[in-house]
C-alpha cells in the first residue's frame, strides 16, 4: 500500500505492523544483557538458574521490536539432533541460542575448560554428560553436531575438530581470527567439501528484523544491485572485558568485522573484493600497541569496500568511542533503499513489488525464544537445525562466513599499512 509520498512503501499501520524491522536494530546498543550486575540463563530442565555476574555486551539482551507475526511453526520432523555445546564462558554463551528448548534437538553433551563453568552449562542445559575439552567431546559417537562457542582465537581449530571428526558444526563470530590464521579459512572451506557436513557461522546481525527484511527485498529483486551500503559496531571497550586467555584485550577492531560487514553480504550473499581501511590511535589504554598482545594501535578502523557487485561499502567497527553503542547498517541500490527511518523507499514500481513480501522472520518454536540481539539468537538455531534436518545449506554457510571475516582481517592489514588498497580472496559454495 502506498502513501500519499509515492517514495514510501509503508503507510503507518503497515510500518508498524511489518517493519518494526528496523526498531529492534535502532534499539540495538541501547540495551544490554550480560550486565555488570546478576544475569540467569535457565531452561525448563534445570533445577534452578545459574546467577552469574557478567559483563555489557552490546545488544545482547535485546530482542527485538517484537513485531506480531502470523506465522505459526511447523515441524519439518519429528527428529532429534544430538548436540554437543562448548563453551559457557562469561556470559554462559553456549546456553544463550536455546538448543536445550528446540524440539528437534537433544543436548547430550557439553564441555567447558574451566570444570566449574562445565557443571554450570551442564544445569542450565539438562545435561548429564561432560566433557573437560573439546577435543574429547568431539570423540563421542554419539555426537551429530557441535556449536563451538569457545574463545575466538580458538574459533578455527575448533572448527577442523568437530569437522574432521565426522560432525555439523555450528560456530560464534568470527569463523577465523587474525592474519596469523588465514591459512586456516582454505583448511576449514576445504574441510566442509570434503564431507559435506553442514557448517553455520552464528552471525546474529543476518537475522535482525532490519536486515532480515533487506535480505527479502533483495532476493526478489527490489533493490536491483547495491551502489552503496554501510554497516557499523559501535561497542565501547574503555578497559577490556573478560576473557579467556585476555583475547578481548586490545584485539584489533576488524578482527570482529562480521556484525557490520553483514550490512551487505548477509543482505546480497555478495563478497568484498578489495579493500583499503584506516584505522585510528587510541588513547585507551589497552588499546596502544605495548599494552596488548597483537600490538594493536588502533581503537577504530574504518574500512572501504568494492563490493563484488562493483558496488561501494563503508564498514566501521569502533571500540573506543564513548557514548555510541549500535550495530546497524543501511543499504541503498539502483531501484530502492533501505534507509532513514529504517524502511524502503524506492521507486513505484520496486515500492509496489516490496509492498507484496512478507518481510517478518520465520517463525520459532513456541519452546524457543528469539533470544538477544535484535531477537536473533532462536532464529540463528532455528535455521541450523533445519538445515540438518532438510538437508540443505544454512544460510551463513561456510562460504559466506569465511567472505564475513576473512574481509575484516584483510581491512586491518591495510590499516597497519596506511590504507594500502589490498585484493580480498573469494569464496563461494
Amino acid at each position: 500500500m502506498k502513501t500519499e509520498n509515492s517514495n514510501s512503501l509503508f503507510d503507518r499501520r503497515n510500518f508498524i505492523r511489518t517493519a518494526g524491522l528496523g526498531v529492534g536494530v535502532g534499539l540495538l546498543g541501547m540495551q544490554y544483557a550480560c550486565k555488570s550486575a546478576k544475569s540467569t540463563v535457565g531452561s525448563s530442565a534445570a533445577e534452578e538458574p545459574v546467577v552469574a555476574t557478567t559483563p555489557d555486551i552490546v545488544g545482547f539482551d535485546d530482542t527485538g521490536s517484537g513485531a506480531a507475526t502470523a506465522k505459526v511453526w511447523t515441524p519439518v520432523s519429528e527428529r532429534k539432533i544430538r548436540v554437543g555445546l562448548v563453551g559457557f564462558g562469561v556470559c554462559q554463551f553456549a546456553a544463550q541460542f536455546g538448543f536445550q528448548n528446540h524440539p528437534n534437538v537433544e543436548v547430550i553433551a557439553v564441555s567447558d575448560l574451566i570444570p566449574e563453568r562445565c557443571a554450570q552449562l551442564a544445569r542450565v542445559t539438562g545435561c548429564n554428560k561432560t566433557y573437560p575439552s573439546l577435543e574429547e567431546l568431539v570423540k563421542d559417537p554419539s555426537i551429530e553436531a557441535v556449536f563451538v562457542a569457545t574463545d575466538a582465537p580458538s574459533h578455527a581449530k575448533h572448527t577442523l575438530e568437530v569437522l574432521n571428526h565426522g560432525k555439523h558444526c555450528a560456530c560464534a563470530v568470527p569463523a577465523i581470527w587474525g592474519i596469523d590464521q588465514l591459512e586456516y579459512a582454505d583448511k576449514i572451506y576445504e574441510a566442509v567439501k570434503r564431507t559435506g557436513l553442514k557448517y553455520m557461522m552464528y552471525e546474529t546481525s543476518a537475522f535482525h528484523e532490519a536486515l532480515y527484511g533487506m535480505m527479502q527485498i533483495y532476493n526478489a529483486g527490489g533493490f536491483g544491485n547495491l551502489i552503496y551500503s554501510e554497516g557499523e559496531y559501535y561497542h565501547y571497550f574503555g578497559t577490556a572485558l573478560d576473557s579467556f586467555n585476555g583475547w578481548r584485550v586490545g584485539l584489533p577492531p576488524q578482527y570482529y568485522p562480521t556484525h557490520s560487514s553483514a550490512y551487505y553480504i548477509c543482505v546480497t550473499g555478495g563478497s568484498f573484493t578489495e579493500v583499503s581501511c584506516y584505522g585510528n590511535r587510541s588513547i585507551v589504554p589497552h588499546l596502544m600497541p605495548e599494552n596488548n598482545p597483537y600490538k594493536n594501535p588502533f581503537g577504530s578502523e574504518i574500512a572501504n569496500f568494492r563490493t563484488s557487485e562493483g558496488g561501494m561499502a563503508r564498514m566501521a567497527v569502533c571500540w573506543d568511542i564513548p557514548g555510541i553503542s549500535a550495530e546497524s547498517g543501511r543499504v541503498g541500490g539502483q531501484k530502492g533503499s533501505w534507509w532513514n527511518p529504517r524502511s524502503f523507499r524506492g521507486l513505484p514500481e520496486a515500492n509496489e513489488l516490496v509492498s507484496r513480501l512478507d518481510l517478518t522472520r520465520p517463525a520459532l518454536p513456541p519452546s524457543v525464544s528469539a533470544g538477544g540481539h535484535g531477537g536473533s539468537h532462536g532464529q540463528l538455531t532455528e535455521e541450523f537445525v533445519k538445515s540438518i534436518l532438510e538437508d540443505r545449506k544454512p544460510l551463513i554457510d561456510i562460504a559466506m562466513s569465511l567472505n564475513l571475516s576473512v574481509s575484516g582481517v584483510y581491512a586491518h592489514k591495510s590499516a597497519l599499512n596506511d590504507g594500502e588498497l589490498l585484493k580480498i580472496p573469494q569464496y563461494k559454495y
